[in-house]
């Protein structure tokens, strides 16, 4: 990458390894299923997650909204955290597509246990909703991992009621490379789950949903209606394999860089680094003195810096594979001159 981009993960892009793969990827249709790369992708990832089967999805999003429509009935409660991914990012796709409401859960600090939720199921009423699909989110958007005994409690509590779990698990393998736990174990914390082959594991595009086998053949029925059916789609399915194969094992490194950042603006005394949502590849925290944010944005941009505009006071700045150490002291160096101005 030409630039140092802090934005997200997102901005990474694939390696050399990965484009060889898509140039030289056997492909076919993956309409009628003959697709041979997708197939294989599918089925790795299927059993790198301990489900019966997968579906390749354009993105995160896609996958998101598709386990909702799959889950739900049209005027279903879904419940949820009022910060998490789903409500804050896929621009209210749940009403649009799936046709469902939605019941927010505090999801901002510590995240609530199975009682608390438990209290949001709604009874056999006239006048209520049926509660079709609790979601959780690991790792959470805002940086924090949950941890596994707490969404096991969740997914226990869930099956006494028969209602299913949908984990959006973006950045699924960050978060069992934080909690020491395999993404495995995490996944059977929920009936389906998303993951990203994008973000830290550098696919230049796709997401895979993963669950039962009834459950993945009425999502393939679905992704044709949402229009995400794909051809030859083994060309950006290859990479996807590779992120599977070799870019889950280094994740660790991200996080490291992550807690280097933190580290180094620590020592800056206009910033403080907001240490309880460092668990990942992300680094939250408050730039004092800095009366217009995009004066700062435009600063990094003529270093050759991109970063995001604060949100609600809060800055983010993400590390992933394109970001190395020099990287980050040059960040802080030109954060500092900013400041000193």
């Amino acid at each position: 990458m030409n630039k140092i981009d802090l934005r997200s993960d997102t901005v990474t892009h694939p390696t050399q390894e990965m484009l060889k793969a898509a140039i030289e990827a056997p492909l076919g249709d993956d309409v009628y299923g003959d697709d041979p790369t997708v197939n294989r992708l599918e089925a790795l990832s299927a059993k790198i997650l301990g489900k019966e089967a997968a579906l390749f999805v354009p993105s995160g999003t896609f996958g998101n909204q598709l386990s909702l429509l799959t889950h739900t009935l049209r005027g279903d409660e879904v419940i949820l955290g009022k910060h998490c991914h789903i409500v804050a990012h896929e621009a209210g796709a749940s009403a649009v597509i799936a046709g469902v409401q939605l019941a927010f859960f505090d999801d901002g600090g510590e995240y609530p246990d199975a009682p608390t939720i438990e209290k949001m199921i709604r009874t056999e009423d006239l006048h209520f909703p049926r509660t079709g699909l609790i979601c959780v989110e690991n790792a959470h958007s805002n940086g924090k991992v949950i941890p596994i005994n707490q969404l096991q409690s969740i997914k226990k509590m869930a099956e006494s009621h028969g209602i299913p779990v949908h984990m959006d698990g973006a950045r699924i393998f960050n978060a069992a490379v934080s909690l020491k736990v395999t993404a495995k174990e995490i996944a059977a914390c929920a009936d389906s789950v998303m993951f990203c082959l994008s973000k830290g594991l550098c696919a230049p595009v796709g997401s895979m949903l993963v669950g039962s086998e009834s459950f993945i053949h009425r999502a393939r029925k679905n992704r044709k209606i949402m229009g995400g059916a794909m051809r030859q789609a083994g060309l950006i399915g290859a990479p996807g394999i590779i992120a599977l194969e070799k870019m889950t094992d280094r994740l660790d490194q991200d996080h490291q860089m992550a807690q280097y950042l933190a580290e180094k603006l620590s020592e800056i005394e206009q910033v403080r680094v907001l240490k309880d949502q460092l668990d990942i590849n992300m680094v939250y925290c408050r730039i004092s003195g800095v009366s217009d944010p995009m004066s700062l944005v435009t600063h990094f941009q003529k270093n050759n810096i991109l970063v995001n505009p604060e949100d609600e006071g809060l800055w983010r700045f993400v590390t992933h594979y394109w970001i190395g150490s020099k990287d980050i002291d040059l960040f802080v160096e030109k954060l500092k001159e900013y400041l000193s101005v």
